[in-house]
């Protein structure tokens, strides 16, 4: 199967920004996107061998294959238009080192930047991408 599907924190407004941020940039339109918190993300969790009770991180699966963290993150990258495809290029600072900060981020997002009452709804262009 050849899906790019981004798992993300539905009630977490920084993960919203930026799911809305990676869809305006996928001019291909191949990344679809699901809360993690939803049925969909629940079970394709489930299916992929992770936590479903775990949702500090994001989760990008990619032609079969699953990144969390930063290296979900910077993987994303790849598929964004312009000069956002360059965020990749951070993949070679070593995994330990992105993940402390991706964590540190993680763990205060909420404090940071709020945490909405229910899972973001999709923009009319972002509906069908959706699952």
């Amino acid at each position: 199967m050849n899906e790019k599907i981004i798992l993300f924190d539905g009630v977490c407004n920084f993960c919203n920004f930026w799911v809305k941020f990676a869809g305006k940039r996928d001019g291909k339109k191949v990344l679809k996107f699901a809360p993690l918190q939803s049925e969909t993300g629940q079970t394709l969790l489930r299916k992929n061998g992770i936590s479903t009770d775990k949702l500090s991180t994001v989760v990008f699966l990619d032609d079969g294959k699953v990144y969390t963290q930063s290296g979900a993150a910077f993987r994303i990258c790849k598929y964004l238009d312009g000069i956002w495809k360059l965020g990749y290029v951070f993949i070679i600072i070593p995994k330990p080192l992105r993940d402390y900060l991706y964590n540190l981020i993680g763990r205060n997002r909420y404090r940071w930047f709020g945490k909405s009452d229910s899972c973001m709804l999709p923009t009319a262009d972002m509906k069908d991408r959706f699952l």
